[in-house]
């Protein structure tokens, strides 16, 4: 090949990285799929129609958006099970060549907001928009009232693009719709690449359920999800991530692509001790190939000056490390560890009240986590 043809190729290339999604090889929904709006010249499509990402579970469920399905109640823990009707991780990816796109969801909890978390992330909705191959933020649907109705966006360019929207952090939802104009179309987004196709699965604390991000798409589950092209289930439980047997069983039903074990906030040395390789050796048990992440605490922004964040640190991480050892001892493959030091930066600027981070704290986590879980993906 010809420098000058090397050079015409590499121009194609990039070209087409950034040409808008061709709407033939997608699954356009059905106008009549969709309800007519009488103030208005557009139809709202629920959004079940597209395919929801983040859920493990996609039958037996008490509410259409729940994360766990209803044989949970009374085998997971009350505050568990209470948690688990949060859509938190939830999303769902779309093709559409609208000017405009439209939101309108009801939400199970009338509190919008939390003292140290704004609306934004605990009830709102977040869209992303795919540039080449790469996920741009580009609206969040701000929560006014338990039900909400939006332009996320308007003005859009002529053109067929894949979107991503997140559904609330710390709230749940009983309907999400998106109203598109009437004279143009909604459609199924195209499968991930088979490789790509199975979860990331994190389990942890508040700090994995996403408190205290702005708004649902900066929590580092879903930072990473975007930077891998892989689909999240987010298994955070606020306060109540523990590594209880019951809920390692029932993540051992599911099938991701890694495991992201991150409870340590929510436990103190003792429970480290007796839960943590009993729990690996279940989901290992159903699932002697899946990797495994442990996870150690994050550094309490104050553990520099106050002793017991920093004893609480250490003590947790002490028996995380031995507990790892032991199942190396034992011949657990496919395991891996990330120190907790550099999940959030040693300059104390990155969260709300020196545990749970900031929209720059979870940049710092996705960053301290996403080399770990590409050495797992990619070995």
């Amino acid at each position: 090949m010809t420098l000058r043809n090397l050079a015409w190729s590499l121009c194609w290339i990039v070209a087409l990285a950034v040409l808008p999604v061709t709407a033939s090889a997608i699954e356009k929904l059905a106008p009549e799929k969709g309800t007519a709006d009488p103030a208005q010249p557009i139809l709202w499509y629920d959004i079940r129609l597209l395919g929801v990402e983040g859920q493990g579970w996609t039958a037996d469920l008490k509410s259409p958006f729940d994360r766990l399905p209803a044989k949970a109640e009374g085998k997971a823990t009350a505050a568990v099970w209470g948690l688990s009707h949060h859509s938190a991780g939830l999303a769902v990816r779309f093709v559409t060549d609208a000017r405009t796109i439209h939101a309108r969801w009801t939400l199970t909890k009338a509190e919008l907001a939390m003292p140290h978390m704004p609306a934004t992330g605990v009830s709102g909705l977040d869209l992303y928009v795919k540039e080449g191959t790469n996920w741009r933020w580009l609206s969040v649907g701000q929560p006014r009232a338990q039900t909400n109705s939006v332009a996320l966006v308007s003005g859009l360019p002529v053109g067929e693009r894949e979107y991503l929207l997140y559904l609330p952090l710390y709230n749940g939802v009983t309907n999400v719709e998106l109203g598109i104009d009437k004279a143009l179309f909604l459609a199924v987004a195209d499968q991930r690449p088979e490789k790509h196709r199975k979860p990331i699965l994190f389990y942890g604390t508040s700090i994995t359920q996403g408190g205290c991000a702005s708004r649902p798409g900066m929590v580092h589950t879903a930072i990473v999800g975007r930077r891998l092209n892989y689909p999240v289930i987010n298994m955070g439980f606020s306060g109540s991530g523990k590594m209880e047997a019951e809920m390692a069983d029932l993540l051992a039903e599911l099938d991701p692509a890694v495991y992201v074990l991150d409870c340590l906030p929510n436990m103190d040395a003792k429970m480290v001790a007796e839960r943590v390789v009993p729990f690996v050796k279940k989901l290992r048990a159903a699932h002697p190939e899946t990797p495994i992440l442990l996870v150690e605490d994050r550094t309490y922004s104050n553990a520099f000056l106050i002793s017991s964040s920093l004893n609480r640190n250490q003590t947790n991480r002490v028996e995380l490390e031995k507990a790892y050892q032991a199942l190396q001892a034992d011949g657990t493959k496919h395991l891996g560890y990330l120190k907790g030091e550099k999940l959030l930066g040693a300059d104390g600027e990155d969260t709300v009240d020196g545990s749970h981070p900031t929209d720059l704290g979870f940049l710092r986590q996705a960053d301290a986590m996403q080399p770990a879980l590409q050495q797992l993906l990619n070995p």
